[in-house]
């Protein structure tokens, strides 16, 4: 029978058989058509196997903040030798000129460099001039992209943009994905006299409808909810900021550790908590730190408000207040870690938090209760690995057979909370703790190998993809 088109796809078509190619907004332009007139010729079109559209991305990159910063003042390195060009310098007067990220950076990468040697004296330590300091791959990197947008061609030295982009917040990467619109081989031969937009071809396919639905990464979250609660849990909430005290020093994490860092952690400037805590517990507390880590603990630092790395600092705090004798409790929410955005990695995740505690918990009960929770959300090839946790002893690591990898993966971290944190505030009966990231979950449920998937608004996957069984 004859093709039968409607006036839109026609005016398409006619566009395309003189200038193939095109895109929405250029098809919209020259039709004088709306984007949304145009969307729906192209989807017509499409069906009927009459256009086809192809995609093309375009890669590029631009300086983040400490990027910019480095290209206007220079890198943490530079600013180093030129400050002990002319005569060395102990670490306090480099530290007064090069604060926070700077300064490990600097020393980091100018040793790195071979620029400066460190001397240890009866003062102290001290950085001199080792030799003279030319001008790196990525400072002539930096000079070049500037304050520009420069595409992946246009750089030669890529190993220049992977140390870059390996330093928090230097190097941004974009890309933009463009849609063409062409005729396909069929649609090329399309003769208009014989198209009938005036008859209705009842052998068309039916409109695609799309309802409504709750995303896939919210599935596995109430799925994950449902499960714990079908076990027996009652969850609990905190907030999304914390005192460094119950995200770090009630966790027995010394106040010197790499963890606590502005690199890895999102600190809240100019602002700290007051009463965060009992005197009684941050005395308790403060001697753990004194006696098991041998240094002077610091009241100041347990103050600063951070995003928290993790939801143990809300299981913590609970316990700490109401002192359970048993209790089986978790709770589930969004944890912030400053990490360089990748296929595994994000800024922010979601996390879930289980702890049991009671007098005879051991960690067979510990394992039992993970091996249950898995094979409820249909994961049932579990093995555990003895590892090191700084706030459990024994510490376990959860591994999950991968089918689609065909290999095993990490999710769940678990053990039994050391003396060291549950004495000091009070809780004297064993403590059972596991939690993870609930990205990774989803990433097995759905077969997804990078974990940006879940928030890239791809409206195709999110209407296809699969509901969590």
């Amino acid at each position: 029978m004859s093709q039968v088109l409607h006036d839109i796809e026609k005016k398409i078509i006619e566009v395309l058989k003189s200038k193939p190619n095109q895109t929405t907004e250029q098809l919209s332009e020259i039709t004088e058509l709306s984007i949304d007139q145009i969307r729906r010729g192209i989807e017509w079109l499409r069906l009927k196997d009459l256009a086809e559209i192809s995609e093309s991305t375009k890669k590029s990159v631009s300086l983040g903040k400490n990027g910019l910063e480095a290209f206007r003042n220079g890198l943490p390195e530079r600013k180093l030798i030129n400050l002990v060009h002319d005569s060395p310098k102990n670490f306090d007067e480099i530290r007064s000129n090069l604060s926070g990220l700077g300064f490990n950076a600097a020393i980091a990468n100018a040793r790195k460099n071979g620029w400066v040697k460190i001397e240890k004296t009866e003062s102290g330590q001290i950085i001199s001039k080792k030799e003279e300091a030319v001008e790196t791959p990525e400072e002539k990197l930096l000079s070049f992209i500037g304050e520009k947008n420069v595409s992946d061609e246009e750089i030669e030295n890529k190993m220049a943009l992977k140390f870059l982009m390996n330093r928090p917040d230097f190097i941004i990467e974009h890309e933009e994905t463009t849609k063409s619109i062409s005729l396909s081989n069929k649609g090329k031969e399309i003769d208009f006299k014989k198209a009938d937009s005036g008859a209705i071809d009842v052998e068309a396919n039916v409109p695609i409808i799309y309802p409504a639905r709750i995303h896939p990464l919210k599935d596995v979250i109430n799925e994950i909810r449902e499960t714990f609660v079908n076990l027996g849990f009652t969850e609990i909430f905190g907030d999304l900021s914390q005192p460094s005290f119950w995200n770090f020093d009630a966790l027995f994490t010394p106040q010197d550790h790499p963890a606590r860092e502005m690199q890895d952690t999102f600190y809240l400037e100019n602002l700290n908590a007051e009463k965060f805590a009992s005197p009684t517990q941050i005395k308790n507390v403060s001697s753990s730190h004194k006696n098991g880590w041998r240094y002077l603990w610091d009241i100041q630092e347990a103050k600063k408000m951070v995003l928290r790395t993790h939801t143990t600092c809300v299981t913590i705090k609970h316990l700490a207040e109401n002192k359970p004798n048993e209790a089986r409790i978790f709770s589930l929410g969004r944890v912030f870690r400053n990490e360089k955005v990748s296929y595994k990695h994000l800024v922010e995740f979601n996390q879930v938090e289980g702890i049991v505690i009671g007098k005879n918990a051991t960690l067979r009960d510990l394992m039992g209760i993970q091996k249950e929770f898995y094979r409820k959300i249909g994961l049932t090839k579990v093995k555990f690995w003895p590892t090191f946790f700084p706030y459990t002893e024994p510490s376990l690591q959860t591994m999950v057979y991968n089918e689609k990898l065909g290999k095993w993966v990490e999710l769940f971290g678990m053990g039994i909370f050391r003396p060291e944190v549950t004495k000091p505030l009070g809780i004297t009966k064993p403590v059972l703790a596991w939690g993870g990231g609930i990205e990774r979950i989803a990433m097995l449920k759905y077969g997804v190998d990078d974990v940006r998937e879940f928030y890239n608004n791809n409206l195709d996957w999110l209407r296809n993809a699969s509901k969590c069984q």
